[in-house]
């Protein structure tokens, strides 16, 4: 879901959709979740393409409201297709500003390397529903990761070109998004498949940083899908364990008990598997506050009892279940792309599309201790 800008739009809908018919880091030292005390500074995170995508003056207010609202950590996209043009040549120039920004504010990233340029994806049949495909090779997008570690992790040549830019080297990165759902494998999801470039990429990625922290792709329930608990037993089929320090899970329901229902259900699963340690990290949840009636959508009083819920809940479970941190989605509202329908997941915003600090933006921060009132 967090592909959600631009020309990835059509793609999120179809995510959310599915989803309504369901019904730097600190590398792995902070992957051990289990010791009591307060949740690590990057506990807290949100999606927020809004603020990648707006100017230098838009993105300051914003990544300022984040930090007083008790926000750590953005989860975005790395697109492949915008950084590698082509063959063999990264423009990190749109990112590089990015990073020096969060990096000002001291709130992490996590990265999701996702989205492969035409010339390095698998192709589609002919026909096909319109859908983003994996890599043609794995040693492709280990490339692409180790020159991301290259420039932005501990030894990261952006640090040494910029100086003066508070060092944050980015230490966890997401291989992949989603791809039990149709939408975001090519069409047709194979766990094994993914395992195969997970395990691939995570080596590129500990071979360039030992320290860092390889994160699953979150993995939600729909019906439109490879059911959750299926797809999660053909990934260890076909070798996953070992490959992923942090399993990611993005677990919607219509309310805060049953995301926790599902994440005490990963955990026994985990546990069954023989990766019952492993830390899990919720990449992805939110509520619409309002938009078409589906699911998820509760009006902005109901969207905020969520949102203070879900909060107080995380943190209340973060050492039984072992929880790396987690992911709200989403920071602002947007509108529909291009010839697309309105529908749930555009209005999961803490802001409204127009800017305007929701309830459920106080509630946050509320529950974070984060007050959520420091920018009236």
């Amino acid at each position: 879901m967090s592909a959600a800008r631009g020309r990835r739009l059509p793609a999120l809908a179809a995510t959310l959709l599915a989803l309504g018919a369901a019904g730097g880091c600190g590398g792995k030292e902070q992957a051990a979740t289990g010791s009591a005390g307060a949740a690590p500074k990057d506990f807290a995170g949100v999606v927020a393409e809004d603020v990648f995508a707006g100017d230098r003056a838009y993105r300051a207010v914003q990544l300022a409201r984040q930090v007083r609202l008790g926000i750590g950590l953005i989860r975005q996209t790395f697109d492949w297709s915008a950084i590698e043009r082509r063959p063999g040549r990264y423009d990190f120039t749109s990112y590089d500003a990015f990073v020096a920004d969060t990096a000002r504010r001291d709130i992490a990233l996590l990265p999701v390397l996702f989205d492969p340029p035409a010339f390095r994806a698998r192709t589609q049949a002919p026909g096909a529903p319109r859908a983003t495909a994996p890599p043609r090779r794995a040693a492709d997008l280990a490339r692409f990761a180790t020159a991301l570690v290259g420039r932005y992790g501990p030894r990261g040549s952006f640090w040494r070109a910029h100086p003066r830019v508070p060092r944050r080297p980015i230490r966890a990165w997401q291989v992949w998004n989603e791809p039990n759902l149709p939408v975001y494998w090519g069409g047709r999801p194979d766990a094994g498949a993914y395992v195969a470039l997970l395990r691939v990429v995570g080596t590129a990625i500990h071979r360039a940083d030992p320290g860092a922290e390889v994160v699953s792709a979150g993995l939600p329930e729909s019906r439109l899908g490879v059911p959750f608990a299926r797809y999660v037993r053909a990934m260890f089929r076909a070798g996953a364990a070992g490959a992923f320090d942090v399993f990611a899970i993005n677990p919607y329901a219509p309310g805060a008990p049953g995301v926790v229902l599902a994440l005490r259900r990963a955990r026994r699963l985990l546990a069954e598997l023989g990766a019952g340690t492993t830390p899990i990290w919720v990449t992805e949840i939110g509520w619409a506050s309002g938009g078409p009636r589906s699911s998820f959508t509760f009006g902005p009083q109901g969207q905020a009892r969520r949102v203070a819920q879900l909060v107080d809940a995380l943190e209340r479970e973060r050492v039984p279940l072992r929880l790396r941190g987690f992911v709200y989605f989403n920071w602002r509202d947007a509108r529909p792309y291009p010839g697309g329908k309105d529908f749930w997941g555009l209005h999961t915003g803490l802001l409204s599309i127009d800017g305007r600090r929701k309830p459920g933006y106080f509630a946050f921060g509320g529950a974070t201790d984060g007050g959520g009132e420091g920018d009236k």
